[in-house]
């Protein structure tokens, strides 16, 4: 099992692997999630990245570590994260970052408990993560995959 996002050292953003985040722990994680997004424009700012401001693309960091910039960009934008027991099980709906078979892309899938209907709300679930992640600079879109589910396949945008 891995620890909870944030949990024993450093911020990590959560990709939706990651044990729930307990509830008397919200407002601590809330409070983590504000202050790493401010330190990644705070990087945007210093480094100028895309030249048009500290929201206009991903800065080299980002674009190194592409999947924990993604799923920051969706923590901080206010959308849930899976999240997964334990033992692996499924045990909360939202979205899950992974690599991308591409360097430097990433895949954002909806996903929940077996039997809880993560699939018929997908559409909708993604669709809301595309304006989250423009605002910080990446490009979405939307695919169709195995059996038919959707998923997002991010890129820094222009790149």
């Amino acid at each position: 099992m891995t620890a909870a996002p944030g949990a024993g050292g450093g911020f990590e953003a959560a990709t939706g692997d990651d044990p729930p985040v307990a509830p008397a722990d919200a407002e601590r994680r809330s409070r983590e999630v504000r202050v790493a997004l401010e330190g990644l424009l705070q990087i945007r700012r210093l480094t100028g990245s895309g030249g048009v401001g500290p929201k206009a693309a991903p800065a080299d960091w980002e674009r190194r570590r592409p999947v924990r910039a993604v799923a920051l960009a969706l923590e901080s934008g206010g959308i849930a994260p899976s999240s997964v027991d334990a033992s692996g099980e499924r045990t909360g709906t939202g979205y899950r970052v992974r690599a991308a078979d591409r360097p430097g892309a990433v895949v954002v899938e909806w996903l929940g408990p077996s039997g809880e209907g993560a699939a018929r709300s997908e559409a909708e679930a993604l669709g809301a993560c595309v304006p989250v992640l423009a605002r910080l600079g990446w490009e979405a879109l939307l695919y169709r995959g195995p059996r038919g589910r959707r998923f997002l396949e991010v890129e820094p945008a222009g790149g």
